[in-house]
């Protein structure tokens, strides 16, 4: 059996199938470097260059299935990383949806460009900047997703998701939980399990201290 294969028979029953389909159709080996392409299906961070990981697969289906993505919806990815995330996004939203990606890191955000296209992946917008701010020139969203931790719900985020969205993000310092929040009249936050990302660095993240 292929490893990806397994790797995804192992979340069959806990999964939407949905997330599971579209984690089928993204090569996970095109966006770790080449010397961990042979750990690219264990269900593992791994690290890819300037203190980020790629999250374990295992977390990129939570967080996809949480969000509960749809086909045609404008989805906002904060922290891209090396892109593996919002292949996935984009690959859940079809060929009607669009995912803007927005990595601080400028070497990151190029290779992430470079590993989507290498993947054939479509509907990906990557963008430089701080992506504790949002990027409001494209909102709202129907689906916001951070790969990083916040000390708290960022406003920005908040005010550039629509009503009815849904927005997913760990919070905390030394101790971090995945929340989701779904705006309606207000914003409904739920606490979903605890976690380990690397932090949120912006002006409504964690400043520019690395911690």
């Amino acid at each position: 059996m292929e490893p990806g294969k397994r790797l995804l028979d192992g979340m069959r029953g806990r999964i939407n199938e949905s997330v599971l389909k579209a984690m089928a159709r993204v090569p996970r080996d095109r966006f770790v470097p080449a010397q961990l392409r042979d750990r690219a299906y264990e269900d593992l961070p791994l690290p890819i260059g300037f203190g980020q990981t790629i999250s374990a697969p295992h977390m990129v289906a939570i967080m996809c299935d949480l969000l509960d993505v749809r086909p045609g919806m404008k989805i906002l990815e904060v922290g891209g990383g090396s892109g593996y995330h919002a292949a996935v996004l984009a690959a859940l939203a079809g060929p009607e949806g669009q995912v803007f990606s927005v990595e601080r890191m400028p070497d990151l955000a190029l290779a992430a460009r470079k590993n989507l296209q290498a993947a054939g992946i479509a509907g990906v917008t990557v963008v430089e900047g701080d992506g504790s701010l949002g990027l409001p020139e494209h909102a709202p969203y129907d689906r916001i997703s951070v790969a990083a931790s916040a000390p708290r719900v960022p406003e920005p985020l908040k005010e550039q998701l629509r009503v009815g969205g849904k927005l997913i993000l760990p919070v905390g310092e030394t101790s971090q939980e995945l929340v989701l929040v779904t705006r309606k009249n207000g914003f409904a936050v739920e606490e979903k399990m605890g976690v380990i990302f690397v932090p949120l660095i912006g002006k409504e993240g964690f400043g520019e201290r690395q911690i």
